[in-house]
């Protein structure tokens, strides 16, 4: 552990920190990824219980074509975007005691500008299926995004962001279908208020994740910056949106953390572009972040978005947008060396446990290509009773003839 820290603060000093900036740095840049999970996981893993429930949501919401039937289980849809909106007593019963108030009417009482472009779709990971709310207008997705996690206020949502992860959702249908259920087949000295005293030690009965997504450009980067199309680039932000979040919800579910810092940043855009454009792309990277023109920083980029919870200091910052172009080069080079094209999505596992176990500093230092190189081939090796070693195999055999990007079906 000394010798890691050891590395860190010499790839810091490099880039010439102080003393005082680069202890702020390494305490942003702490590892929080516990791997003791992953120890003999088979991939997928099976899917999480709440999935089961969301995947009759979305059997309603095809039947419709809008998500209008969702309004019934979830009741943030419930209410509209208002300041001191939570504060209100039809709010605070129906979302913190799953009651419905004299005189409140259900329905989608969020106004959504094009309610029959909101999709819900379930898609598969290897962290196991995961429900996606895809929208197809821009405010829809603001105003679903400060429902689910700013409690109906009109919360600010930046431009550059595209996706959200909504965890640890409280979902009060559940509850009301574990409480009818125990109404059923209750013993005749039971409670529901015992019973329920049980069941909230136990969230997975009744805490769900989903991801919000929207269908604009990735990180609000427009085509002609990339020398694409309208189109094409539209169909690869969706990829690299949904796959970005789905490295969230495996990082969550596997390693048990998942924070909006630099290093879960990194690694989910990593697998996001990787799948999308079958090569990670460190010049795309740089230019979500707004690092296009480095040393310039453009104010507008995501890496904005990251800059921590009592922000970063400006110095401090500086040096994270060193680290960020040094990082981004360092996977570029590992990617076209290690990784089979288009192998990203099957080998999904191995890297991540591969990278995950790395700091920012570790990622951006002289010696990353070796880490990183002996880590991926041990995690392959070690997984090699699933799919993954197979899945290398058959890439370096086919030379990489599964060169079409994959699209958004749902």
């Amino acid at each position: 552990m000394e010798q890691r820290l050891a590395i860190r603060a010499d790839v810091l000093a490099s880039l010439g920190a102080g003393t005082e900036v680069a202890e702020e740095v390494l305490r942003y840049n702490e590892n929080h990824f516990d791997h003791a999970a992953i120890a003999g996981s088979r991939f997928p893993l099976d899917d999480e219980s709440f999935v089961a429930t969301w995947r009759q949501y979305a059997r309603e919401t095809e039947e419709t074509g809008d998500i209008t039937p969702l309004a019934k289980y979830l009741v943030q849809l419930q209410f509209p975007i208002e300041a001191r909106m939570s504060e209100t007593a039809n709010y605070i019963a129906a979302t913190r005691r799953g009651l419905k108030m004299e005189g409140m009417k259900l329905g989608l009482g969020l106004p959504l500008r094009e309610p029959r472009r909101c999709r819900l779709g379930i898609h598969p990971t290897a962290a196991g299926s995961m429900p996606l709310l895809l929208t197809g207008n821009r405010e829809d997705f603001v105003s679903l995004v400060q429902a689910f996690t700013h409690r109906n206020e009109p919360h600010p949502v930046p431009d550059s962001m595209g996706a959200c992860m909504v965890a640890g959702y409280n979902n009060w249908h559940r509850i009301a279908v574990l409480r009818d259920h125990f109404q059923v087949s209750r013993s005749a000295n039971a409670s529901w208020a015992e019973e329920f005293q049980r069941i909230k030690a136990q969230k997975e009965l009744y805490q769900d994740r989903f991801i919000i997504l929207s269908t604009g450009p990735y990180s609000a980067v427009r085509a002609s910056a990339l020398g694409l199309g309208h189109q094409e680039w539209l169909e690869l932000s969706a990829v690299i949106r949904r796959e970005h979040e789905c490295t969230h919800y495996f990082t969550q579910r596997l390693f048990s953390s998942m924070r909006n810092s630099l290093l879960d940043e990194l690694i989910a855009d990593y697998m996001g572009i990787s799948v999308a454009t079958g090569r990670f792309r460190a010049d795309w990277l740089l230019r979500f972040f707004g690092l296009e023109s480095f040393p310039k920083y453009r104010e507008d980029g995501r890496l904005q978005n990251y800059r921590g919870a009592p922000p970063l200091s400006g110095h401090a910052f500086a040096l994270l947008q060193k680290l960020v172009v040094a990082a981004a080069t360092n996977l570029e080079d590992f990617d076209r060396c290690h990784v089979p094209e288009f192998q990203h999505s099957r080998l999904g596992p191995a890297l991540l446990k591969t990278l995950t176990r790395l700091t920012v500093e570790e990622l951006a230092c002289n010696k990353t290509q070796e880490m990183l190189g002996d880590s991926f081939a041990e995690a392959v090796k070690g997984m090699s009773g699933s799919d993954l070693a197979d899945g290398l195999k058959a890439s370096h055999e086919s030379s990489g003839t599964a060169n079409q990007t994959t699209k958004v079906t749902y």
